[in-house]
């Protein structure tokens, strides 16, 4: 099991029992309002951790109102200018992100790095392939796993040598396998919490799967302390995109829905009834596999692994309950028993 640096960001602890879920707001960066509703929104939908960019000295002022809307730690996305970063500060982030490619001298370093640590927060460093040192893209010739580590460990050197290590680091690139072999690389070489995620992904669908294929790997790998899927979408779609992701393996309390692929054997509507309970139940944290299967061939014997199922009969679905048929259940009837079944467990739980 690697041994990993807990480091603090508000009230939560990225190494702690849990896998943090981040997202970034996407409004026009003077958007006041637009901010706080989006920010709203990604909170209430399960979001630990917020980002926003910081583009100019006057975003300090959506970042204080967003400080005052909601209680999730807000991080600071900074380029180019240390100097922001220090305004970031000044206004309340909980985090500042900066990229080793593009941040500055190390006498910009320096001043960041004290900043952070007279305030208390931590500082992501954000190593990415489209904006590596020159000095690296020289060294392997293009955006290598190699390169992606050493951007950011050198970074986190220098932050070192100024005396600071309250230290995240991310390691991103477009392409999947580059980015896993990044991460892997690097949770050989340190200690420091890692933010995990495959950038510009893409569109909610392609994106989605790249990401479920990039974080998942590394998740199972115990590699990982937070995670964002990054997609040209909502951001509330890449909650869900990531809870699921974590739900799948285990790593975050939820309902987990398999339902299957249906065939011509098929008695019951079961893309109707899964996507109704995924749609009802995914705000919930109850710890459940609940499974929806089309027939008798695919239904308490495939899916014993169930916590709670049904299965298409001749006339009607059967319910069962770890792989034992419990009773028979109406077709119109079907949502509304699962769901009822979950609040008998939850009942019982209690």
């Amino acid at each position: 099991m690697r041994e990993v640096k807990k480091v603090k960001v508000g009230n939560l602890t990225f190494g702690g029992d849990r896998i943090l879920i981040q997202s970034m707001l996407n409004a026009k960066s003077g958007d006041i309002s637009g901010n706080i509703r989006q920010a709203q929104a990604l909170e209430e939908a399960g979001c630990d951790i917020i980002r926003v960019a910081f583009p100019a000295p006057e975003s300090a002022a959506v970042l204080e109102k967003l400080k005052e809307s909601v209680k999730v730690p807000i991080v600071a996305d900074i380029h180019f200018d240390y100097k922001l970063a220090l305004r970031a500060v000044e206004a309340g982030a909980d985090k500042i992100r900066i990229n080793p490619g593009n941040i500055g001298s190390p006498e910009g370093v320096k001043a960041v790095a004290e900043a952070c640590w007279n305030a208390g927060i931590p500082i992501r460093v954000g190593s990415n392939a489209g904006s590596l040192g020159r000095e690296l893209l020289l060294k392997y010739g293009k955006p290598t796993p190699g390169a992606l580590v050493e951007s950011a460990l050198n970074q986190a050197k220098m932050l070192e040598y100024f005396g600071f290590d309250n230290i995240v680091l991310s390691l991103k690139s477009s392409d999947v396998k580059d980015t896993v072999a990044a991460y892997r690389l690097a949770a050989q070489q340190t200690a420091y919490p890692l933010h995990i995620g495959v950038t510009e992904a893409g569109t909610e669908y392609a994106g989605t799967v790249k990401s479920a294929i990039g974080i998942g790997s590394l998740l199972v790998d115990g590699i990982g302390e937070t995670v964002r899927v990054s997609l040209t979408a909502d951001p509330l779609k890449e909650i869900t995109a990531a809870k699921t992701i974590l739900t799948a393996l285990g790593l975050s309390k939820g309902v987990n829905i398999i339902s299957c692929p249906t065939c011509g054997r098929a008695n019951m509507d079961v893309e109707r009834i899964a996507d109704t309970l995924e749609r009802v139940l995914k705000d919930t944290d109850d710890n459940l596999t609940v499974a929806v299967m089309g027939c008798a061939v695919n239904g308490p014997g495939e899916a014993r692994q169930a916590d709670l199922g049904v299965a298409g009969a001749k006339d009607s679905a059967v319910l069962f309950k770890d792989g034992e048929v419990v009773r028979k259940v109406a077709y119109e009837d079907v949502i509304t028993e699962i769901i009822n079944e979950i609040k008998a467990i939850r009942r019982l739980d209690d």
